[in-house]
């Protein structure tokens, strides 16, 4: 099976791509796509199902681009999730003797996300709203969502009646008209506080219609407690433009990882799913090694979780970050946990990692979580000339872990184990937690 979950057969060799096949499986398929080097096809008939096969829940499974491994039991899953990362190691990082742990998995695995983006749009005069098509922005409308907390799909629900009976128009991507572009609701799972931002294409809404929505969400939906507008003229496939107007409520929502603490704002990188965030920090925790003599650096920190984590087994934490509300978002995090051992700067690792190094500041433990595309090189060749003891690499994306892994590997860095923890079930998406250590001359 390919990283995204389709099936693969091949006929003399030939690769052909069979979205709904599961490996091991025997199936009937129809050639719709003929390239030079692939081929794909249709499932029409499963001949011999594997014993994995399950009838996915939701009814707009084949349709809908967010669940891509529904089909599988989730032991079936968790083992994919694992091969996967067993197979990058190898064939992008050439690391033949990394220790690729069995993924973790959850209990409950349905309605674990805290974070829900629902894009809106006008299709033949109608309003709709839900999640774009596999492979399109096709917009699939549905009832409910089995990975979406149920409060976000009150909400969608509400707001969508509301644009509707208001007469606000949709967002339309080919001509840049229309005024909601998206509804994003972010939910504090142990606080159990909402925020509902309303992504439009307008510098403002009427006064009277942000009241009455104010109004309906905060009759129907008790635990709302923010209300944003965020403003995005932009004609652009990016969901979230760089201004927000609060018109209701707190600045920001809070949740809980373990003991501590969390600021969320509209703009907040936290990760959708808390359960499997903390199983995740407690495997960096463990893997960073600190007996409170360290210094540590934590890049691409986003507001702060992973510093917070490390710096209470820490001597010192500085963290980097490039969204500048989401530094704000850290300090004050470490305020209100009453952290003092950490400090936050702004701006793009490659960047401010080199100028901290120059000034004298040397890193006993890194940990990085990039974005999907991974390390820059600039900051990798920093790492390699700070020669920090210990690297903890935390990644979504495990062909550029890989890749980053075996560029380290080549420069003085061994890499030893993975961790993979199913943050995204019922998705072909995995994230991992990697420990590297400098090794010695």
């Amino acid at each position: 099976m390919t990283h995204e979950g389709l099936g693969v057969g091949r006929i003399d060799n030939f690769a052909i791509f069979v979205d709904g096949a599961i490996k091991g499986e025997l199936v009937e398929i129809k050639i719709i796509k003929v390239s030079k080097n692939y081929a794909v096809g249709k499932l029409m008939r499963i001949l011999k199902p594997s014993e994995s096969r399950v009838n996915p829940s939701c009814p707009v499974f084949k349709r809908c681009g967010g669940c891509s491994l529904q089909h599988m039991d989730y032991k079936a899953q968790l083992n994919f999730k694992t091969e996967l990362v067993r197979e990058n190691m190898k064939r992008i990082g050439k690391l033949d003797d990394v220790i690729v742990h069995d993924t973790i998995g959850m209990e409950n695995f349905m309605n674990y996300r805290n974070k829900a983006l629902y894009p809106v749009a006008a299709v033949k005069g109608k309003t709709v709203a839900g999640f774009y098509a596999k492979r399109s922005h096709d917009i699939i409308e549905h009832d409910s969502c089995d990975i979406q907390d149920v409060i976000s799909t009150r909400i969608k629900k509400i707001v969508h009646k509301f644009i509707v009976e208001n007469g606000i128009s949709a967002y339309h991507e080919s001509t840049g008209e229309g005024t909601i572009r998206h509804i994003m609701t972010r939910i504090g799972f142990k606080t159990g506080e909402v925020m509902v931002v309303l992504v439009i294409n307008a510098d403002d809404l009427p006064m009277k219609v942000k009241k009455r929505l104010v109004e309906i969400l905060t009759e129907e939906v008790l635990e709302v407690k923010s209300i944003y507008l965020n403003i995005n003229k932009k004609i652009t496939n990016t969901i979230l433009g760089d201004t927000n107007k609060l018109i209701y409520g707190k600045e920001a929502i809070s949740d809980f990882i373990g003991n501590l603490e969390f600021r969320i704002s509209p703009l907040s990188f936290f990760q959708v799913n808390p359960v499997q965030t903390e199983v995740l920090y407690n495997k960096a925790l463990e893997y960073a090694g600190l007996t409170g003599n360290e210094t540590v650096f934590d890049l691409y920190c986003g507001i702060g979780t992973i510093s917070l984590f490390l710096s209470q087994k820490a001597k010192k934490v500085y963290g980097v970050e490039v969204v500048e509300d989401a530094v704000r978002d850290a300090k004050e995090n470490a305020r209100i946990n009453g952290i003092n051992n950490v400090e936050f700067f702004a701006g793009k690792a490659e960047e401010v990692v080199p100028v901290i190094y120059a000034q004298g500041v040397r890193a006993d433990v890194v940990a990085v979580d990039p974005p999907r595309k991974g390390c820059d090189q600039t900051l990798l060749d920093t790492l390699v000339e700070m020669q920090p003891e210990r690297i903890v690499y935390v990644s979504c994306n495990p062909s550029t872990l890989a890749r980053d892994l075996g560029y380290l590997s080549e420069r003085g860095y061994k890499a030893h184990e993975a961790q993979p923890v199913d943050m995204f079930p019922q998705t072909h998406h995995v994230e991992c937690v990697t420990l590297m250590s400098r090794v010695k001359d």
